[in-house]
């Protein structure tokens, strides 16, 4: 580890974790420890890749801190995902987090592979994602998840082939997804290579179609994690250590899961002093009192920045193709179940209703500043309130975080910087 001192904190996708972890973290304040940065890394790591990022990402960090300012770390650990972005992905690899899937996970690797061109091939496709995401046909013929969550996404109960046809044409029509793909993540594009024409072509549609798939199981993980996990935990530590300020980072997804433990505090803590997300991967909209587009509805996170003493900060990067392209893709067809079929629009990239904040920042949300990474770096970020910084001067790609320039923008909004 490239820092010390240095803790591990690990949630399973209830969002328990072993004994003692949060006494563990109240420990380094007895030591010394005033400020505690927690990195929690997003979907597609193994326990030993989110390690290497925690320690790559906070390696700059004892360099930028003032004077006085004794700093402890720690990684939130939680079980994303480990998904290849080979021209033909070890699907085998999904068994790690989803262990109880393994028969339904043998046989769509084996449909991904052999690329059947029977239409009854796709539609045994579309039932098995249903089975890997427990999402049943109700009595009406509509889909229904198992269990309370966000609203079931419609491409996982509509035509397979369609589904698979409106992702082929995104991966093709934008040629900056594939480049990206080796370097994202679960970006999800897939190289052209290896599909014939016809229903096959489809097949690399399909792929996408998975990993959208698994995205929305770990969608729902990631908020677990951080409502009944790390949230929970940052109360106990709170009351352990009251004096201890918590500065929260998260990753693409693990973005999601460090906002969604903002709405896990119990009620009157504020041990988090300030959040920084990075490509995170969930709505522009979360924080918003009013959504622009239904003015009766509300973002899923309203007003959770008011339980951060110091800013919220997002930053975002226009270069980023999982979130530029893929997220708002998905996120309409989740949503919207007239997106099908053959009048379809392909990308609908300029409706706002579906982008990331990983890809332009907090938006409707009154008093957010808005940033360029130079004056950021310049200026700082302001005390407290929502800040959407534009990092794309140095994010090149979805994974692309291990940057010193956004490691000093985690100390601007820690207000422990030199």
């Amino acid at each position: 580890m490239s820092v010390e001192p240095y803790r591990e904190i690990t949630f399973d996708k209830e969002g328990d974790g072993p004994a003692g972890q949060s006494a563990a973290l109240a420990a380094l304040a007895r030591q010394g420890v005033t400020d505690l940065v927690m990195l929690a890394h997003g979907w597609n790591s193994s326990p030993s890749g989110a390690t290497r990022l925690c320690s790559d990402f906070f390696a700059p960090f004892p360099g930028l801190l003032a004077p006085g300012v004794e700093a402890g770390y720690a990684g939130v650990i939680w079980p994303s995902m480990m998904f290849s972005g080979e021209p033909v992905p070890d699907y085998r690899a999904l068994v790690t987090v989803l262990p109880e899937k393994e028969p339904i996970l043998d046989r769509l690797t084996e449909l991904l592979v052999t690329a059947p061109a029977e239409e009854s091939a796709f539609a045994e496709f579309g039932a098995l994602l249903r089975e890997l995401t427990d999402v049943f046909s109700g009595a009406d013929g509509e889909g229904v998840a198992a269990g309370p969550g966000e609203p079931l996404p419609a491409f996982l109960v509509a035509d397979p082939v369609e589904v698979c046809a409106l992702f082929t044409a995104a991966l093709e029509a934008d040629t900056t997804t594939a480049t990206a793909a080796g370097a994202d993540a679960g970006a999800g594009a897939v190289p052209a290579e290896g599909f014939g024409g016809g229903l096959k072509r489809y097949w690399k549609g399909a792929r996408e179609v998975l990993r959208q798939a698994t995205y929305y199981v770990m969608k729902k993980r990631a908020g677990q994690v951080g409502a009944s996990g790390l949230g929970p935990l940052l109360g106990e530590v709170a009351r352990a250590a009251p004096g201890l300020r918590v500065h929260l980072v998260g990753h693409s997804m693990g973005a999601r899961l460090v906002a969604y433990a903002l709405e896990g505090l119990p009620s009157g803590a504020r041990p988090v002093a300030s959040v920084t997300l990075l490509q995170g991967a969930f709505s522009h909209y979360a924080f918003a009192a009013r959504l622009p587009h239904e003015p009766g509805r509300s973002g899923s996170l309203r007003d959770m920045q008011s339980r951060v003493r110091g800013p919220l900060v997002a930053c975002h990067s226009r270069h980023d193709a999982a979130l530029r392209v893929m997220y708002p893709l998905a996120s309409r067809l989740a949503r919207d179940s007239e997106s099908f079929g053959p009048a379809a629009g392909l990308l609908g990239s300029d409706d706002p209703r579906w982008g990331a904040i990983g890809h332009d920042g907090v938006l409707a949300v009154p008093g957010t500043v808005v940033r360029t990474l130079a004056a950021a770096l310049r200026e700082g970020v302001p005390a407290s309130g929502c800040v959407s910084v534009d990092t794309a001067d140095v994010v090149r790609s979805h994974s692309d975080i291990c940057r010193p320039e956004l490691a000093r923008v985690v100390v601007s909004a820690a207000r422990v910087g030199r």
